[in-house]
């Protein structure tokens, strides 16, 4: 279907367009950003006045519970919840059931998800076989299979011989390795370490399972040159030493979670376990200098992290219950919440969730590269429609996922996704688009 997205106001961080434009897309592709060719035809036309069209939403952490755990969620609710969320490509953790450590697996995964036709699922491959921290996987096998990258989820490699040894052989075939810095011993708790997490009796992670964990990757990073990416960074601390180790031209990257971006500590409420998350919510200085972090670059992008948790997994004392939250249809509406409240253009908001996390991507796209998180004239027509000025309510009836569970929830929260287009076919609107 030829589409022609009229009247709307054209964003594209990557190249600095912004300005009251058509988008005219055909057989999947975008032929034009501007006046439409001469020779175009429009099956459908999309009034997109007073709406933002935007590049599609690049999200760099989202758990879509396959395979293995469809009780906690099934594909098509998760990718039905991102796209509902402006979410076209989606980069998904390997603590699978099995875990994505042999190319048939990743294989299976990218065929089912591309059946559904809605958002593009981008694996990451273990970076360990079982993510047990012993033994190396195939990454080259792995990679051909679809990953774009390696990673150990929430697991840390014990050995730190065996992660410098990762990084080895990473750096010297140009895989990223992704890695959420987070030292074994010191990071088994369930709040942040403080006042509040002694009053409660709840044991607690302190700052320094963060900082020991990423002054080892950047030692290791010094020695072998590998390209890492520092996943959901939690503290004021962490900011710090990524800005250091930026500075020090280290190839790293580092993102943080929407829940980190907007909660502290206080946030668990009476052991409301709705904030059981991972990372753990921290002090309201680290929630500001992530903000500030964001703002200023030395965070890269901000992502969802979703990892939708079923009711009845949550329905348990705080310390028990599974950690995890819904996020994929949070994260334009949280973007744009931190945006308004730091006073930054919509533009920079934009670039964290579309070209900025393309970027973090970078060569491991492949072909994918030149367009992702970009509207560029050739390139497929993964678009999302996007109000400022609605406002809608966080309950369990407005969210797609199967996973209910957020701290979120009861929030009414600005910025609406309008529609959402995946290689030009609308795979999500709601009416009067």
């Amino acid at each position: 279907m030829n589409i022609l997205i009229q009247n709307g106001r054209v964003i594209d961080p990557a190249s600095g367009l912004d300005q009251i434009a058509d988008v005219a897309i055909a057989g999947g592709l975008i032929v034009a950003v501007g006046p439409a060719p001469a020779d175009f035809t429009s099956h459908r036309v999309i009034d997109a006045q007073g709406c933002i069209v935007a590049p599609g939403l690049v999200d760099l952490a989202a758990r879509l519970r396959e395979p293995g755990q469809e009780h906690a969620s099934m594909l098509e609710s998760e990718m039905a919840a991102a796209v509902a969320g402006g979410v076209t490509s989606l980069v998904c953790p390997p603590d699978t059931e099995p875990v994505l450590d042999e190319p048939g697996l990743v294989e299976m995964l990218r065929y089912r998800a591309e059946k559904l036709h809605q958002a593009r699922v981008l694996p990451l491959g273990a970076l360990t076989v079982g993510l047990k921290g012993d033994v190396l996987t195939e990454m080259g096998q792995l990679t051909a299979a679809g990953c774009v990258g390696f990673s150990q989820a929430e697991v840390p490699i014990p050995s730190t011989q065996v992660l410098q040894r990762a990084l080895q052989y990473a750096s010297t075939f140009g895989y990223a390795v992704w890695l959420r810095p987070q030292e074994l011993h010191l990071g088994k708790g369930v709040a942040a370490s403080g006042p509040l997490a002694t009053r409660m009796g709840l044991s607690g992670v302190s700052v320094a399972a963060e900082t020991i964990a990423l002054h080892t990757i950047f030692e290791l990073v010094r020695s072998t040159r590998a390209r890492v990416h520092l996943c959901r960074i939690s503290s004021a601390q962490g900011v710090e030493l990524v800005r250091q180790a930026k500075a020090e031209g280290l190839p790293v990257t580092a993102d943080v979670s929407i829940n980190s971006l907007h909660l502290t500590d206080t946030d668990m409420g009476y052991f409301d376990s709705r904030a059981r998350l991972t990372p753990v919510l921290r002090q309201q200085r680290d929630r500001d200098a992530l903000r500030a972090g964001l703002a200023d670059g030395t965070l890269d992008a901000l992502v969802s992290d979703h990892t939708p948790v079923d009711a009845d997994a949550k329905a348990l004392p705080f310390a028990e219950a599974e950690a995890g939250a819904t996020g994929l249809e949070l994260l334009w509406s949280l973007a744009l919440k931190w945006g308004q409240d730091a006073g930054l253009p919509i533009s920079q908001v934009l670039a964290r969730i579309t070209s900025d996390p393309a970027r973090v991507l970078g060569a491991a796209l492949g072909p994918s590269h030149s367009w992702m998180g970009h509207l560029v004239v050739g390139g497929a027509a993964d678009v999302c429609i996007l109000s400022t000025m609605d406002h809608w309510p966080v309950t369990a009836a407005t969210l797609r996922s199967q996973g209910k569970s957020t701290p979120f929830s009861g929030y009414e929260l600005p910025g609406r996704v309008l529609a959402t287009l995946v290689g030009g076919r609308v795979a999500f609107e709601v009416g009067g688009v």
